[in-house]
């Protein structure tokens, strides 16, 4: 674990030992002085799983960047492609998780990290390019309550989509289409739900009011997390299987991830 030569410099070469990454940078924090954070693929946090779990568990300031999060990483094949490792972050106790859409949400959980003192933080990053997403002033000061109306319709809507991270964008111009075509559809962007859980009552009300209960979360991960969201009337356009080996387009299409996909489900539901 050779430190940088530049002996200015701040970063720790671990090379392929995630589990020694992750307790390393708890001693780091535990230490105090530096605010420690690690890269890796996500499916790679099942090695350093245990002390991912006990920086949760003092509740230590340690930042982790995941990348390569889901399906779409396509040809490197199921076994580098995550499916239960978000639910399994969400459900950590004292864990924050943020799985922006595009670089101002990025940057806003970046920030989300920095202040979090409570506990440690998971930024879940795609592989793919992602494309900008046009925001109103209002819009980027409610990113940080963790989820947000991205594309209202007029009046109350008839069905809620929320989406995370590279799944946004195809459900904003799935959102986009169906409001074209007359249909009330709100689209909701949630990069983070512990965040956004935290939120007072009357927030998550203005955001996802009890009266629409047609409602679909659509993330390439797997689902159940999110039916406290859409309730039983609702849908999850997520997965219950494992990935295959493909192009990434092709393994998002080939597991419904497309816009038609999402506008035959919304439909669906009314």
């Amino acid at each position: 674990m050779p430190i940088s030569q530049n002996p200015a410099g701040n970063y720790i070469y671990y090379g392929v030992r995630e589990f020694g990454m992750g307790a390393i940078n708890n001693g780091i924090a535990l230490h105090s002085g530096f605010i420690p954070f690690s890269a890796t693929f996500l499916v790679f946090m099942e090695y350093m799983r245990n002390s991912v779990r006990m920086a949760a568990l003092m509740k230590q300031q340690s930042i982790y960047v995941f990348t390569h999060d889901s399906i779409g990483q396509g040809e490197d094949g199921p076994t580098h492609q995550p499916i239960e490792q978000i639910a399994n972050l969400r459900g950590t106790p004292n864990m924050a998780l943020w799985r922006p859409a595009d670089a101002v949400e990025t940057a806003v959980a970046w920030k989300a990290a920095i202040l979090n003192r409570k506990g440690p933080t998971a930024l879940v990053l795609s592989r793919q390019n992602l494309p900008a997403i046009a925001r109103e002033s209002d819009q980027l000061l409610v990113i940080s309550r963790g989820g947000y109306v991205l594309q209202d319709c007029q009046g109350t809507p008839a069905a809620i989509v929320i989406a995370t991270g590279s799944e946004v964008g195809i459900a904003l111009e799935a959102v986009k289409q169906l409001q074209a075509a007359g249909r009330a559809v709100r689209l909701v962007s949630m990069p983070s739900t512990s965040a956004f859980d935290a939120q007072p009552a009357e927030y998550k009300e203005q955001v996802l009011p009890k009266s629409v209960r047609k409602r679909l979360a659509v993330e390439a991960g797997h689902p159940d997390s999110w039916y406290k969201y859409v309730g039983i009337d609702g849908k999850v356009i997520g997965m219950k299987t494992f990935g295959e080996s493909a192009p990434g387009p092709a393994v998002l299409k080939h597991f419904g991830f497309t816009v038609d996909n999402i506008k035959a489900t919304v439909e669906s539901l009314l």
